[in-house]
């Protein structure tokens, strides 16, 4: 059963109460654990459907629940989406190969509370073009992020994410975008990408949401496959995404998926 908590703005936003931040850290937190471990699993000749696998016990081992597995009949606990898969691409037997990118988005339930996070992976060595779309893609999230405060407007977070890949010259998808969370898994406000200083619903303290950007390295166009799910760039560009999970505070934000071994961009160990 839903519950209920907090209050309702007139943009049909929940506004969670102070002693619901622990909630979602404590799922976020294993959220970003998950896909901490999952890291030395990600190599040249590995299968997605066997990170899936990997995944699937890791959220069973903690005690927790995927809340992928069975959403609208999708079957993973994780969406793995490689190369020009913008979003939602389903495990399999493909297998990686040297130089392939690759998303991984996991979303847990602890106790009721619903942490969403997502990163980008590299098997083998990682070519130069890529690395500059991860690189564009992860700053202009923490450009959003930056634009979390009381008073601001979700047309700020989308406007410096949307300035800043412009600038590199990549674009940002506009067919998928971050949502409100809680315990629930998708509510409102959605969270554009792009946008216009000062438009949009205004953040208050207690707003929980994704932030999410998807950065082609062409245009941003997509299409979704015959299987209704696995989504890909029109012109066949490389894409990326990152994706946190955050909170708005008194005088900022809170991220709830920081990785606890600072491992979220996939070239930490070098």
């Amino acid at each position: 059963m839903k519950e209920h908590r907090g209050r309702l703005t007139k943009d049909g936003i929940r506004i969670y109460e102070q002693g619901d931040f622990a909630g979602m850290h404590a799922a976020g937190a294993l959220a970003a654990r998950i896909l901490d471990d999952i890291a030395d699993h990600v190599f040249p000749g590995q299968t997605t459907g066997a990170i899936d696998g990997l995944i699937t016990q890791m959220v069973e081992d903690a005690g927790a629940t995927s809340a992928t597995i069975g959403y609208k009949g999708y079957q993973h606990a994780s969406c793995i989406s490689v190369n020009h898969v913008v979003c939602h691409g389903i495990p399999g037997d493909k297998r990686l190969k040297d130089g392939d990118i690759l998303n991984i988005d996991v979303t847990v339930i602890v106790d009721g509370w619903f942490g969403d996070t997502s990163r980008m992976y590299v098997a083998g060595k990682l070519p130069r073009k890529a690395e500059r779309l991860i690189q564009v893609t992860h700053d202009a999230l923490f450009k959003g992020i930056e634009m979390v405060k009381p008073g601001n407007t979700f047309g700020d977070i989308g406007h410096a994410i949307q300035a800043y890949v412009e600038a590199h010259r990549m674009s940002v998808v506009r067919d998928f975008c971050g949502h409100g969370l809680g315990r629930v898994f998708h509510a409102p406000p959605n969270v554009l990408h792009y946008g216009r200083p000062g438009t949009g619903a205004v953040l208050e303290e207690g707003m929980f949401f994704t932030i999410e950007p998807m950065v082609n390295l062409g245009r941003p166009e997509t299409k979704t496959l015959a299987d209704d799910w696995t989504a890909v760039t029109r012109d066949k560009s490389l894409s990326a995404q990152f994706e946190h999970s955050v909170g708005v505070t008194a005088d900022g934000v809170e991220i709830f998926t920081l990785s606890p071994g600072d491992k979220f961009h996939p070239t930490y160990s070098s």
